[in-house]
């Protein structure tokens, strides 16, 4: 594990309010150099404002981040040198091509990296010479990367960078970020998908409603369930019930919408357990799956809510 003094990021009570509402409740989290950081969230979690607040986008009310070794608040020129963000609502000039806007961008910072290596690593070269209107999604995402990326900054920030994106277009962004992070770049990302997180992220902290529930390895999460398997079911007839403590080998019950999610060491001995009882109440069970737990298992045991409820 890493010592505190290896932080690249410390974020200390960041309060973010808007009149009544407090979008953002006194969190804390450090970024190691080198990793992929992930804050996982639902929308509405907070994640976007406390990016918003460490790249100088959004005053903190209280509380303070320190990045790169300068402080947000004092230092935010500092900050913005060794950071670059790719934002959900980047916006960019629709009649440039994309050589001209990185050309562009690169004329805003004293140094900057060579442009035609830049489209080349975001595979972009065959769309060099193109107006930006004409990219597709995802190429527009990798192109708004690319000039996160202009000034080789030492931190970069992705918010939700693969929302609204084909499952192809994902993947290849997953491949572009984890190349990041091995050529040596601190990657902090916001997203409410637990499959990217999972795959990419070596340490996440999940957001809800405005504050930091929990912060660890991907798999010490998971495992923090106690649990390997999950069995999802529903009842035929809603208002149907049954005492979930007499199935055998279940650690935890969740709820997702109307479905029962029991968590269980021993997925066969659950199962028979589970239809037996059914069998006994001559309750009908429907939609009967079961999975390894995931992230989204941890945020149910959680907050009793699915990360996907909107």
């Amino acid at each position: 594990m890493m010592h505190e003094e290896e932080a690249i990021i410390q974020v200390k009570h960041l309060v973010k309010k808007y009149g009544a509402f407090t979008a953002v409740k006194g969190i804390d989290f450090n970024v190691h150099k080198g990793e992929v950081f992930g804050v996982l969230g639902p929308n509405g979690a907070g994640k976007t404002t406390t990016l918003e607040m460490l790249v100088g986008l959004r005053k903190p009310d209280e509380g303070t981040g320190i990045i790169g070794g300068f402080d947000i608040s004092r230092d935010i020129k500092k900050v913005k040198e060794v950071i670059g963000v790719q934002l959900q609502s980047t916006t960019l000039f629709e009649l440039l091509t994309v050589e001209e806007i990185l050309q562009l961008y690169g004329s805003f910072y004293r140094k900057q990296v060579d442009i035609l290596t830049l489209i080349d690593d975001m595979i972009l070269s065959d769309k060099r010479k193109s107006r930006i209107k004409s990219l597709s999604g995802g190429q527009k995402q990798r192109l708004a990367i690319a000039l996160a990326l202009i000034h080789d900054p030492l931190i970069i920030f992705l918010d939700e960078p693969t929302t609204g994106l084909d499952p192809q277009a994902r993947r290849t962004l997953w491949d572009i970020i984890l190349k990041l992070k091995e050529s040596g770049k601190t990657i902090v990302l916001t997203t409410h998908y637990m499959d990217e997180a999972h795959v990419l992220c070596d340490r996440i902290a999940i957001m809800d409603q405005g504050n930091l529930i929990a912060l660890d390895t991907p798999s010490q999460l998971v495992k923090s369930l106690q649990s390997d398997s999950a069995v999802e079911f529903r009842f035929q007839h809603e208002s149907d019930e049954m005492d979930m403590t007499k199935v055998e080998g279940v650690k935890q019950v969740g709820r997702e919408k109307d479905a029962y999610v029991l968590y269980t060491d021993d997925l066969q001995a659950t199962l028979t357990s589970l239809i037996g009882e059914a069998s006994e109440k001559q309750l009908k069970l429907t939609d009967l799956k079961t999975r390894t737990a995931t992230l989204e298992d941890v945020f149910i045991h959680m907050t009793g809510r699915s990360l996907r409820e909107e």
